[in-house]
């Protein structure tokens, strides 16, 4: 299959760039688009690289550092901001539950049957 050649020809470049990017930058200012820019790439050609075997644990751990960046800004200072950057690694601050019967119908209920009863009495204009 043909694309585009990779930006970063073997896994040490990417490394050795994403190493300065981290030495160089506040924990405290650290994103995957900064990163991205910091490799002058996209975000999402950057997150495209965690899709390539070879390069998956690298892009796993630069993630999980600018992850770890954010954990520790919510348990400082718990900013909106923060929240919503966390949620878009997977975080979640609700539980939900499908309660659901995949897609099939739940049986009857009394509550059924009573819609089912106004439905043909709004037919017959009895209500």
């Amino acid at each position: 299959m043909a694309g585009r050649p990779l930006k970063f020809k073997d896994q040490q470049e990417l490394i050795s760039k994403i190493e300065t990017y981290f030495n160089i930058t506040k924990k405290e200012e650290w994103t995957i688009t900064g990163l991205a820019i910091a490799l002058d790439t996209s975000r999402e050609t950057l997150c495209n690289y965690e899709d390539k075997e070879e390069y998956f644990d690298t892009i796993k751990k630069a993630k999980d550092m600018v992850e770890y960046s954010y954990e520790l800004d919510l348990k400082k200072s718990g900013r909106t901001g923060t929240i919503f950057a966390l949620k878009n690694f997977d975080w979640r601050d609700k539980i939900e539950t499908d309660i659901t019967t995949k897609g099939e119908r739940l049986p009857n209920t009394d509550l059924d049957k009573l819609a089912d009863v106004m439905a043909e009495q709004l037919k017959q204009n009895k209500i």
